[in-house]
């Protein structure tokens, strides 16, 4: 549709030219042009789209486009301060009304806005319904209701707010009700027909735009030793900012506590910290004087930090909904990020404990909290179902919302890891028996005392109890406690076991677990081959011909910016933008506006100290001053082949070998990963290949086959590893051991000498 609005200047600006303009992107992404047509033509919308979709230009370019002032509910005050800061600075005049407000700032604002000054006002959903914003509203001509985090109105959402209802309440009371647009990243069917009928939308314009966050990596890992775990992924992660999740304050404080005895710079944040500490701490994140933040779940909402690289869950959330809106905030920059959940048994018996504790929602009766908390222990045990399934985590997490893809990802743990489907029915049937004796004896027991029994533990409370009597007492005592765990979660997930709710939750037999104890039906589960922790693989960010030089020196001038704005490095670039920088080498500023992310506004504010960096690295590469085009393709080289491998040789003495074994094509990722940078991993692959054939220890392949091993390879620390794959067949995979990793990197500099022998 050909919507246009009129400038002061007198000329036509289109939804795209307004894209471009403000916001410097050059086309929408999936979902918003639909949303933006459906707003402008005076529909009410229902948007539910993936944290980094773009929500808010679905509501921000139609409010450009329109007479009057944009209402934007939002429920967290960050939130309002980082949307408003980062308009701000792309020349969009904006506001917030919160509680960080002094009162003749707010009234201030009040002003402004009934002279027509914002084009949006963000404001609290307890502020709706005052006397003088319902006067403001009375008053303007309002173009928009936008409401953020929409799930927040619904009692069946993961995070119901009372505040919320305040917003059917303030639209009933408008003389002229304008579109209402409602957005959420996360939202089961049954929560979003919710949203409709509590905001009244009316045959509102739906759109979905998938779940999937493709640029994040999902892992699950039940380590003995979560501590150590959670050393290795922030090691693998050095120089990214991360979020650690824990699910109680004082695990939070252990944490951090631990983490700085380490010499890891980190902070924390929950919500029995002082206001002015809470703070600080949250600043030091997010303007980046703080790599790490270690917090609950009080933390994070509204925190719009787009260069988030991992999110590690230490325990395990209470739903799937939180924790893919906790996980969500890694890698909103579209870069490569990772997020870990860390399981453990515990976990389950703490959120079990805090949900039946929970007094969240005082207003509501007892009948009403009844049924919120039988909601939430099925909400617990499909996040149990999720810690402990040897399925395609992501395919998982969209069945959970309703959304079907394929059940192999290929970059979750269970993904990447080598699983084999195995008969459990022998297994399957002494757990059930265990469960059945208990219940001639009218007990039942919960799925940590029913794997000590069948472990044969000595505890004082198995004995007590005489549970050491019982027929099935130690019956799988060769089996880990861990697998005989996962395997009741199993068959809890299969329908064979009832896990009851109340305080203290314990198992019962169901009617289909008759045909699996008489033997007319089988249980099969996936199982890993080798009782080792998955390791996770770095993916490769893809190919850039840059040199990293100039990237460092625009990051430390986007610091400078901030430090001057007082403002966190995002708001003012986004690494994505400083890497499309590196790459066009702009020379002046129309062309600095064909990089991703710099609007107008930024162009003018910014583009002189960005040229003029950019130029004088340009020189300091060239020596004397060469003319444009011959800078430009030096830099369009500066990822050849020959300084590619002249950047690996100098920088050996960062190579470190994973702990795990890695395909050869894992291990060049892993070179660059090292190194920061990336680039194609195929030039790697084949100097590494031709190395190894070279010196006899790999054979080459005839046609198109792969490298096969010789009498050698053991020496370089390769071997064929057995694999399956999705379809359920077994293949053979070369892999190379970490003594092996390390014997290739002592030989970089003959691997990568340049030019490459024949």
């Amino acid at each position: 549709m050909g919507y246009e609005k009129r400038d002061i200047m007198g000329t036509n600006i289109t939804k795209l030219g307004l894209l471009k303009e403000y916001f410097g992107h050059d086309s929408f992404r999936k979902g918003q042009e639909g949303v933006i047509d459906a707003i402008l033509s005076g529909r009410d919308v229902m948007g539910i789209m993936p944290t980094g979709a773009g929500k808010s230009v679905c509501y921000q370019i139609p409010a450009l486009m329109s007479e009057g002032i944009a209402i934007v509910v939002s429920p967290l005050i960050s939130l309002m301060k980082d949307q408003v800061n980062s308009l701000i600075q792309s020349g969009v005049s904006a506001a917030y009304l919160n509680s960080s407000l002094t009162q003749q700032q707010y009234d201030t604002a009040i002003q402004y806005a009934s002279r027509g000054a914002y084009k949006l006002i963000y404001v609290a959903p307890e502020r709706l319904c005052t006397p003088s914003f319902l006067n403001l509203a009375s008053k303007v001509r309002l173009s928009l209701i936008a409401v953020d985090e929409a799930h927040c109105v619904s009692q069946w959402g993961q995070d119901f707010r009372p505040s919320y209802m305040r917003i059917p309440e303030f639209l009933t009371r408008l003389g002229r009700r304008p579109p209402v647009a409602a957005f959420t990243a996360t939202a089961t069917a049954a929560v979003r027909d919710d949203i409709i009928r509590m905001l009244g939308l009316r045959e509102p314009y739906s759109v979905t735009t998938g779940f999937d966050r493709e640029n994040l990596k999902f892992s699950v890992a039940a380590p003995k030793d979560k501590l150590s775990e959670t050393l290795e992924v922030i090691r693998r992660n050095r120089g990214r900012s991360g979020i650690i999740y824990c699910s109680t304050r004082k695990k939070v404080e252990e944490l951090c506590e631990k983490l700085k005895q380490k010499g890891i710079s980190c902070t924390r944040y929950h919500a029995g910290l002082p206001d002015e500490e809470r703070r600080s701490n949250q600043d030091d994140f997010i303007y980046d004087r703080v790599p790490l933040i270690v917090a609950t779940n009080a933390f994070g909402m509204g925190i719009d930090k787009s260069n988030v690289g991992f999110v590690l869950h230490y325990n395990m959330p209470k739903n799937i909904e939180s924790y893919y809106q906790e996980a969500g905030r890694a890698g909103r920059d579209g870069e490569k990020a990772e997020c870990v959940l860390l399981y453990s048994p515990q976990d389950v018996r703490t959120n079990t404990f805090l949900i039946e504790n929970s007094s969240d929602n005082a207003d509501i009766d007892e009948e009403t909290a009844a049924m919120l908390r039988s909601r939430d222990m099925e909400r617990l045990r499909q996040m149990t179902f999720y810690s402990t399934t040897r399925a395609c985590l992501r395919e998982f997490i969209l069945n959970y919302f309703g959304e079907h893809t394929d059940n192999y990802c290929g970059n979750c743990s269970n993904c990447l890891a080598a699983f084999e489907e195995r008969d459990i029915t022998v297994d399957a049937q002494k757990i059930l028996s265990c469960i059945y004796r208990l219940a001639q004896r009218n007990t039942a027991v919960g799925a940590s005392t029913l794997a000590d029994i069948l472990k044969g533990s000595r505890a004082e409370k198995i004995r007590s109890r005489s549970y050491d009597t019982l027929s099935t007492y130690g019956i799988m005592k060769d089996t880990p406690a861990q697998r005989i765990r996962s395997m009741i979660v199993h068959l809890e997930h299969l329908g064979y076991i009832l896990q009851t709710g109340g305080e203290y939750s314990v198992l019962k037999l169901t009617a289909a677990s008759r045909k699996v104890l008489t033997g007319g039906e089988k249980v099969r589960m996936k199982l890993p081959k080798e009782e080792k922790k998955a390791r996770i693989r770095t993916v490769s960010d893809g190919i850039y011909a840059f040199d990293h030089g100039l990237f460092d020196r625009l990051k430390e001038l986007r610091a400078a910016l901030a430090a001057e704005a007082r403002l966190p490095a995002y708001i003012i670039f986004t690494d994505k933008a400083l890497r499309d920088i590196c790459v066009k080498l702009p020379q002046t500023q129309e062309e600095l506006l064909d990089c991703s992310g710099i609007g107008r506004s930024k162009q003018e504010r910014y583009g002189k100290r960005i040229i003029s960096t950019v130029k004088e690295y340009l020189e300091d590469q060239g020596g004397e001053r060469a003319s444009l085009s011959e800078q430009r393709a030096k830099m369009q080289i500066a990822l050849g082949d020959a300084m590619l491998f002249k950047l690996i040789r100098f920088n050996k003495a960062k190579l470190r070998p994973a702990e795990g074994e890695l395909t050869p094509e894992m291990l060049c990722e892993r070179m660059l990963e090292c190194l920061g940078i990336s680039a194609d991993r195929k030039k790697l692959r084949s100097a590494l290949d031709k190395w190894l054939i070279r010196n006899g220890y790999m054979t080459r392949g005839s046609d198109t086959k792969e490298p096969g091993l010789t009498i050698l390879s053991e020496e370089a620390g390769l071997r064929n590893a057995e694999r399956l794959s999705a379809s359920g067949k077994y293949y053979t995979q070369t892999v190379i051991s970490p003594e092996g990793q390390s014997f290739i990197f002592e030989n970089i500099d003959e691997i990568f000498s340049w030019p490459q022998p024949e």
